[in-house]
Parts: C-alpha cells; structure tokens; sequence
C-alpha cells in the first residue's frame, strides 16, 4: 500500500485522468458528501464481495473514507486477495473537505 494525497489527488483527477477511486464509508457517510468514488463498504471488502472490481487487480486502486483508517484496512484486505496497487488518500475525506473548499 502507498499513500496518496489530498492535493495530489484533486491534480490528478482536476487534469482529467481515469482514476479507479473506491470509497470504503457506509452509504450513509457516501450520502452526505461524495467525490463520485465507486461506493463498496470496508464490510463488503472484508467478506471478499468485490466480484465489481476483481478485473482491476493489477491496475491502481486509489481508496478513500472518512479518516483513512477504514481505507488502510482495505488496501490491507484487497492486496492479500492480489490486488497489486493500492493507494490509501492520506486523511480521507475529513483532509478533502479541509483542503477543497
């Protein structure tokens, strides 16, 4: 797992690139503010339901929640099941909203 920055990912996605963002909140949190992230649960990562991403294994998987715990916990889980790239976005969501006002 590599960690990724607010600022760098704001950059990559304001210069128009093709990013796989995975957003690990509940739908609850997703509901509230979003930043157009795939939506799939820590829990569901955690049971291995992630039939939606399997053909993404060996491309960059740039994952994100609240604080970034939840996000570290998933790279953990999704690199045991063989995904190659992961990138846990430094201070989640809380660090977004700091930062992007």
């Amino acid at each position: 797992m590599e960690i990724i920055t607010v600022a760098e990912l704001k950059s990559r996605i304001d210069a128009g690139e093709k990013l796989n963002i995975i957003d690990v909140r509940e739908p609850d949190e997703y509901a509230e503010f979003n930043i157009g992230a795939r939506l799939i649960p820590l829990g569901k990562i955690q049971a291995m339901q992630i039939d939606e991403i399997e053909d993404l294994k060996s491309e960059e998987l740039i994952i994100h929640c609240r604080s970034g715990k939840r996000s570290a916990t998933a790279c953990l889980f999704l690199e045991t099941m063989g995904f190659e790239n992961t990138k846990n976005l430094e201070g989640g969501m809380l660090a977004w909203q700091d930062m992007i006002k």
